[in-house]
């Protein structure tokens, strides 16, 4: 069973989480190197631009989620961002991403957070099912991306 901390507290985590997002979401990276990347990622856990929740099994890296400022270049004046969502092959089908995501929800409440967004090229069903309405539909990255928000106040019962 996966434990939950915020990476923060594991650093140890951090150049493979950022070097997966890397790989993963290749497109967003254009123009900045891994190293580069891995630098203000682990900065972030620290300065509040990225913090990030993940999910370890024994010591082995699942996934993770970050809480984010600023995650879509062009839409400062949205935010904060669940981002950075992303759960290891092997590890999937688990219910470990939708424990990050809440993870990354809770911590926006307790921030005082009322309302999220997130950017999506092609999961706007997945999250759709957990609350996420779609705000407009745009083109990134070459490609038709899912704008989405989700009412915490609602979500937490207020």
């Amino acid at each position: 069973m996966p434990q939950f901390f915020w990476l923060h507290e594991h650093m140890e985590h951090c150049p493979t989480m950022a070097a997966w997002l890397y790989e993963q979401f290749s497109y967003e990276y254009v123009g900045q190197s891994l190293a580069e990347w891995q630098h203000e990622f682990a900065a972030g856990q620290h300065n509040g631009a990225w913090p990030s929740v993940v999910a370890v099994d024994n010591g082995q890296l699942l996934g993770g989620a970050a809480l984010a400022n600023d995650d879509l270049p062009g839409r400062s004046d949205l935010g904060p961002w669940l981002a950075c969502v992303f759960v290891t092959p092997q590890a999937r089908g688990q219910g470990i991403a939708e424990a990050l995501v809440e993870k990354v929800c809770e911590r926006a409440r307790i921030e005082g957070v009322e309302r999220l967004y997130l950017h999506t090229q092609d999961r706007a069903d997945y999250y759709a099912k957990r609350g996420w309405v779609t705000v407009e539909q745009f083109e990134r990255w070459g490609k038709p991306q899912s704008l989405m928000s989700r009412d915490l106040r609602a979500a937490s019962g207020q």
